[in-house]
C-alpha cells in the first residue's frame, strides 16, 4: 500500500463516515483533489464519490470506516494536506489544509514550471501585489540557447509604463538566478490597454 502524506484525523475520519452512512449510496466513498493546482487560484475539494464516478487513474487511500480516492495529477499538491473535524457549539467544521496546493514543494529535479511557479509565487508576486499586479506563467518554450519563460502580466501591470523595467531588472534576473536552465523571459501581455496601470 503506498503511504500518502496526507493526514484526515480520526475527528474527520468519524464525521465523514457518519456522512457517507447517510447516502442512499451503497459503496459511496470520498474523494479529495485540487482545482487549477500549482497556481493563486488554487482550491482544495473534498467531495463525495459514487462507485460509477472512480476513474481507473484515481490513487485509493484505504481507511478504516472508507476509502478515498485521490486525482493523480493532484497528489504532489496534496503533499502534507490535513483534514479535520473540529466540533463546537454549531455542530462543527471540516477543515481541509493544504499547504503545497497553489505551489508545490520544489526541488532542483521538479519540472522547470514548477520551479518558474515557485518563484513568481514566493518571490515576485508578493512585490509586484503592492502595485495591485501580478505574473502568471503561460508557457517554456525551448530555444537553441535555452527555456524561456512566457510570462503574462496583469492587475495594475498590464499596460503599466514600468513593465519593461519590471520584467527585465526584477522577474528575469530572479528567475534566471533562481531556475537552471532558463535563459531568459517573453510578456506576451498586450500593453496597450492601460485601463489599471498603476504607472500610465
Amino acid at each position: 500500500m503506498q503511504n500518502y502524506d496526507i493526514t484526515i484525523t480520526d475527528s474527520a475520519q468519524n464525521y465523514l463516515a457518519d456522512l457517507l452512512e447517510k447516502q442512499a449510496v451503497e459503496g459511496i466513498s470520498v474523494r479529495i483533489f485540487i482545482t487549477q493546482p500549482g497556481t493563486p487560484y488554487a482550491e482544495t475539494c473534498l467531495a463525495y464519490c459514487r462507485p460509477d464516478e472512480v476513474q481507473e487513474s484515481d490513487e485509493v487511500m484505504p481507511l478504516e470506516q472508507f476509502k478515498v480516492y485521490l486525482e493523480p495529477h493532484s497528489l504532489r499538491y496534496l503533499e502534507e494536506a490535513v483534514v479535520d473535524y473540529a466540533a463546537d457549539k454549531m455542530g462543527g467544521q471540516l477543515t481541509i489544509k493544504a499547504p503545497n496546493a497553489k505551489v508545490p514543494k520544489v526541488s532542483p529535479d521538479s519540472p522547470i514550471e514548477d520551479q518558474i511557479n515557485y518563484v513568481l509565487y514566493n518571490d515576485i508576486n508578493p512585490g509586484l501585489a503592492s502595485h495591485g499586479g501580478e505574473v502568471s506563467l503561460i508557457e517554456v518554450v525551448t530555444e537553441e540557447q535555452g527555456s524561456i519563460a512566457v510570462l503574462k502580466f496583469g492587475g495594475g501591470c498590464q499596460g503599466c509604463s514600468a513593465v519593461d523595467m519590471t520584467l527585465k531588472d526584477g522577474v528575469e534576473a530572479t528567475l534566471v538566478e533562481r531556475v537552471a536552465g532558463l535563459v531568459g523571459v517573453r510578456d506576451v501581455t498586450d500593453h496597450t490597454v492601460t485601463d489599471n496601470a498603476y504607472y500610465q
